[in-house]
Parts: C-alpha cells; sequence; structure tokens
C-alpha cells in the first residue's frame, strides 16, 4: 500500500519537532544534524542525490537533488530551515518537543517556523524522485535545502553553504518561507523583506557622586533623553506597490484606506488600524527599535558613559548613509556627545513580481485556495535575502487555511503553544505539488 502523502508528511513535521534543533545564536547551539538524519532515512530509497554538509560539528544542512533532462529549463530550490528558537517549557501546554497531534493540529517549537514547510519540501522532493526512479524524471532539476542556522542568521548555514557547496549556487528559482497567511479575502506571497542596520548609540555625561544628584547629567539621563527622541524619529514613509496591495486587501473602510494612500494622512490610517497597525507601520517607513542599555557599574556612581543597542530594519533602497543621516538629525539635541558604531547587518532585498515562478505560484495559490493574492514585504527577516542579493528570484509561499490571518501567524510564530493545523499542511503541499510541477514537470 502507497502512504498518504500527507500523512507521511504529518509524520516527518513531528519527527523534524522532535529533533530539537534549538538554535540560541551560539555555534554550539542547534545541531540540525539531527534533523538531517531524520530528512535522510526520509528520503532513503528515492534516489535523490544526497549531500551533508556541516559549517561547525553538528550544524548540519542537507542538499537532495533530482537531475532534469534539459538543461535549459528551470532549476528550482526549495529552501527549508531545520533550527527553531528556544522556548520557556513552563509556559506550554503541552512539550514543546513532542510533536502532538491534537484535533487536527500538530504542537510544537517551529512548527510554524517553519518545520510543517521543510517537511512539505521533503515530501515533493521524494514525489519527484521516485517519479523519476521509475523512469519519469523531471523537465527541470528540482532541489530541497535544509539548512541550519536561519534563526540566527545564516552564517553556519545558507550563507556558509553558498561559499562552499556550488550545488546551491545552481538553482534559477526559489521557493521558501513567510506566505499564505491571509488579508482580508486575499492570500499573501512574500516577495521582499526589511533589511538590518543595527547600530550601537555611544553616549557621554558627566560623571558624580550619586549621593548629591541634583543638576548632574550623567549617561543614564542623556541615554534616557536618546531614547524619547528616537521614538520620535522621523524616517521618510514610502508607500509602494505592496503597501497599496496591503491597503486594497486588508482595509475595507474606504475613507480609512484613504488616508492610507497619501504620506500626508497615513499615521490617522494607521492609527485606526487595530491590531494590524503595528505591520502597516513597519512596512511603511524605516523603523528603530531600542533593544539594549548599558551604563554605569556601581550604585553609587552616575556613570560618565553608556550604549544604546537598536535594531533597525529598513525597507528597499535605503543605505546605510540614509540610516546614519537619521540618526544624526534625530539625536542632534544631545549635543556633539555620542557615536554611531554599525553592528551586523544587511540591506533589505525584494523580488520582482513579474517573473515566471511568480506568476504560476499566483496562479496555483488561487487555484488551491479559492482566493486572490497580494505581495507581501515581510518586516522580519529570512534566509531568502542571500538569494535575492545573488539576483535569484526567492518568494515565501504556503497556503495557509482561512483562519490564518496575519494576526493569528504573528501570534503562533516564536510564541508560546505554537502548533499548526493539518488542513494548512495539506493546502500546501497540494500547492506545492502543483506549482513544482508546472515549473519544472
Amino acid at each position: 500500500m502507497i502512504a498518504d502523502p500527507l500523512d507521511t508528511t504529518v509524520t516527518l513535521l513531528q519527527d523534524l519537532i522532535r529533533a530539537a534543533c534549538v538554535n540560541d545564536g551560539t555555534d554550539q547551539s542547534g545541531q540540525e544534524i539531527r534533523a538531517v538524519r531524520v530528512l535522510q532515512d526520509f528520503l532513503a530509497g528515492s534516489d535523490a542525490e544526497i549531500e551533508v554538509y556541516e559549517a561547525l560539528p553538528g550544524r548540519g544542512s542537507l542538499v537532495a537533488r533530482v537531475k532534469g533532462t534539459d538543461p535549459n529549463a528551470p532549476k528550482v530550490g526549495m529552501l527549508g530551515h531545520l533550527d527553531v528558537v528556544p522556548v520557556e517549557r513552563e509556559a506550554w501546554e503541552r512539550d514543546p518537543f513532542g510533536g502532538d497531534l491534537i484535533d487536527g493540529e500538530v504542537w510544537g517549537r517551529g512548527a510554524v517556523d517553519m518545520l510543517f514547510l521543510t517537511a512539505s519540501f521533503a515530501t515533493v522532493l521524494r514525489e519527484v524522485a521516485l517519479a523519476a526512479k521509475d523512469g519519469r524524471p523531471p523537465r527541470g532539476d528540482l532541489l530541497l535545502i535544509a539548512v541550519a542556522d536561519e534563526e540566527a542568521g545564516g552564517e553556519r548555514g545558507i550563507k556558509w553553504l553558498l561559499q562552499n557547496a556550488p550545488i546551491v549556487r545552481e538553482v534559477t528559482e526559489i521557493i521558501g518561507e513567510s506566505g499564505g497567511m491571509r488579508f482580508g479575502n486575499h492570500l499573501a506571497i512574500e516577495v521582499g523583506e526589511k533589511g538590518s542596520a543595527g547600530r550601537k548609540i555611544k553616549v557621554k555625561g558627566v560623571p558624580a557622586h550619586a549621593s548629591i544628584p541634583f543638576g548632574s547629567n550623567g549617561a543614564v539621563s542623556v541615554l534616557a533623553e536618546a531614547e524619547r527622541l528616537l521614538r520620535e524619529a522621523k524616517a521618510p514613509v514610502v508607500l509602494g506597490e505592496t503597501w497599496q496591495a496591503f491597503v486594497t486587501a486588508r482595509v475595507s473602510d474606504e475613507t480609512v484606506a484613504e488616508k492610507l494612500r497619501h504620506p500626508s494622512t497615513v499615521a490617522e490610517g494607521i492609527a485606526q488600524l487595530g491590531v494590524i497597525a503595528g505591520y502597516a507601520h513597519a512596512i511603511s517607513r524605516t523603523t528603530f527599535a531600542p533593544t539594549k542599555v548599558s551604563a554605569g557599574s556601581a550604585h553609587n556612581v552616575i556613570p560618565a558613559s553608556g550604549t544604546l543597542t537598536l535594531d533597525i530594519r529598513t525597507l528597499p533602497g535605503v543605505n546605510d548613509a540614509a540610516v546614519d543621516e537619521i540618526l544624526r538629525d534625530t539625536l542632534a539635541p544631545l549635543g556633539a556627545d555620542f557615536e554611531i558604531k554599525h553592528l551586523l547587518g544587511w540591506a533589505a532585498t525584494q523580488s520582482p513580481t513579474g517573473s515566471d515562478l511568480f506568476q504560476v505560484l499566483t496562479e496555483v495559490a488561487t487555484e488551491v485556495s479559492g482566493a486572490p493574492t497580494i505581495p507581501l514585504l515581510a518586516a522580519g527577516g529570512s534566509d531568502c535575502r542571500f538569494y535575492r542579493e545573488l539576483g535569484i528570484p526567492a518568494y515565501g509561499f504556503a497556503v495557509l487555511s482561512p483562519q490564518w490571518t496575519y494576526e493569528q501567524y504573528r501570534e503562533r510564530i516564536h510564541a508560546h503553544n505554537e502548533r499548526i493545523d493539518v488542513e494548512s499542511i495539506n493546502l500546501t503541499l497540494t500547492a506545492l505539488r502543483t506549482a513544482v510541477g508546472r515549473r519544472i514537470g
């Protein structure tokens, strides 16, 4: 008897959750080689070409390929990560690494981000590999690129692979994560994501004995003023293609929608959006978020220096010079006593909506879900950016069930009690199978 693809995908998802590849950002964490072994077992006997790579001991990634017959056909890569973020076990209703299937939902860390999609990718590749083994090879190549370290920026995962495994650079297009949620009656396909331009602001104050605080202006006071100024940072509002698509799909009140379509009134419109306002604010401008503060070493000394760390997310087209200019203008009231230090960052990336792959994904998503689609700009980041930087189009794609509004997606991802419904896995599997078939079949 041939196993049902949905059942095998659910089982594979459970096994990947149980591998518990928790990435806390340190080199020794993750140990994604455990998930790699799960995938190796799953693909065994399919005749897919499989290579395993380790950037560091235990930091495993897997690349599986089914070769096509036409060298001029598309070479489709399905990019999924194997690592997951840490958990607070006491806050979970169930074992976060149990992979329990309860009332039609698979529970566990990584179920949404993004092991359900990595499992679906593996199922599609195995089906294509088994067909090739049976004498029905695809026209184009299909690759599963299952990587380590996405949750910590990809240094030990896709970035390392692109430098050390030439096979992953052979793809002509990529399907990745961060799509499938609903905006009103529309289903999102991610076409781009904001960049990261982290900064550390070092400030100077006047040291003093803490027993006589009157009139002092120590570093803590300066840092507090810097944080206040940053809350009022004036980054340019940009209302481009993805913004207009968001407004059309999500905002039914025409009065509010009209305000959102113009830079002079967009702030007033965002204030009327309710829970989606945070996302709307993020994708309409570069954002500045203080995340760490440090000053002082003794309780009785008003310190002379301190630092404020900023998570800064940039829109496409915003470079480092523009970020620094905004910071200097914003912090000018502090006087000359501050310095700006650059942290690890990368530019925003965006793929075209006119590519052949995007057109196929759009058609298939609508056929499977019954919903029109919109291009999504993600506020966060993913490994897709590495391919976009190479000029290879990459799109976040899935078809989640109708309950998956953007709000639910944000509530479940990296959250306590993370879980995904089997209906969403089935819809995604159906859509992926169809889309891949149209590109390489």
